[in-house]
């Protein structure tokens, strides 16, 4: 491919090399430090004058600040714009601030909407992200917004790593995912429930009631993210509870925040499958139940698409060599 730069960000550089390597092309060179006094500092190694320039960036770092990373991103989409790259696309597989996505209570701000007019302002001239928790943020921008599945590599692992798959019962830990359990039963011809949570307060479920048949199956619980670990940690007790034999999960973004990890390694999970949109070196030496889902096939896909200007849904619906 010609006329196409791919640069990383200071938080996943594994990815943007695998992600390089599947396109054949190098990373290109860019230096991300910070000054004495914590401001970020960003410096473009060669030219893009006229190139189709992507930027990967993923807005999270234990040891490090999601607004960091996503200072660091804003500064590099705009010294590209500035340097005359002909466009901008910035590549975020997890959106930062997703979950404030809407005005639920007095004063709340709508964080989502800030963001994406900081990605704007900034010179970003599209937006690509993964598993948004949210759809309509896609309406919170006035510029194209592609927003990936990881379904198809998911169905892909299932069927490749779950013992008897099509006894499964694919499971939503809350109301808001039953879209996302349904389209994936239906594709692995399996079952599927979903739990009903009553939150007291964010991050912290009070009461669950499962809504379905789990009895005497295994149960895989799906969904877009895993932050405490609080409720999948939960809904596996209820799982066996109500009678499941096994219980796995499979999650987008592992954020794996404070003592996450020490909940999975206590829980009835068997194991739990993240994608690589996060960096989990550290997650899986303090957990042998980690698994990890490579989504740099379909990242890759989709900027040779976008790119070439072709369909990125068929990247979505069918199962390219990137695979």
């Amino acid at each position: 491919m010609s006329n196409i730069k791919v640069f990383g960000g200071s938080s996943h550089p594994e990815l943007v090399q695998e992600i390089c390597r599947r396109l054949q092309i190098p990373v290109s060179k860019a230096k991300c430090t910070k000054f004495a006094n914590g401001e970020t500092n960003v410096e473009i190694q060669e030219s893009v004058r006229g190139e189709d320039v992507f930027i990967v960036q993923v807005t999270f770092d234990p040891q490090s600040s999601i607004n960091d990373h996503l200072m660091e991103l804003l500064i590099m989409i705009n010294a590209c714009k500035i340097a005359s790259a002909q466009r901008v696309t910035a590549l975020i597989p997890n959106f930062p601030y997703a979950r404030q996505d809407k005005k639920d209570k007095s004063r709340a701000p709508i964080t989502a909407k800030l963001v994406a007019n900081q990605l704007t302002t900034s010179g970003a001239d599209h937006i690509i992200t993964m598993d948004l928790h949210a759809s309509q943020i896609q309406g919170f921008f006035d510029l194209p917004v592609d927003n990936l599945y990881a379904e198809p590599r998911v169905e892909l692992w299932i069927r490749e790593n779950v013992p008897q798959f099509e006894n499964c019962v694919i499971v939503s830990p809350d109301a808001g995912g039953a879209k996302r359990v349904t389209s994936l039963a239906d594709k692995l011809n399996t079952d599927f429930a979903l739990i009903h949570k009553e939150r007291k307060k964010a991050n912290e479920v009070a009461n669950m009631v499962l809504v379905g048949d789990v009895q005497g199956r295994p149960a895989i619980l799906l969904d877009d993210m895993a932050d405490t670990c609080g409720t999948l940690k939960m809904a596996a007790d209820k799982l066996i509870e109500s009678g499941a034999t096994e219980v796995y999960a499979i999650v987008t973004h592992g954020i794996f925040s404070r003592d996450a990890i020490e909940k999975i390694n206590s829980s009835k999970i068997k194991f739990i499958a993240v994608t690589n949109s996060m960096p989990q070196e550290k997650a899986m030496k303090q957990s042998n139940k980690i698994k990890i889902i490579d989504i740099s096939g379909i990242l890759a896909e989709t900027i040779r698409r976008t790119h070439n200007g072709e369909s990125v849904w068929k990247a979505l619906s069918s199962r390219s060599n990137f695979f």
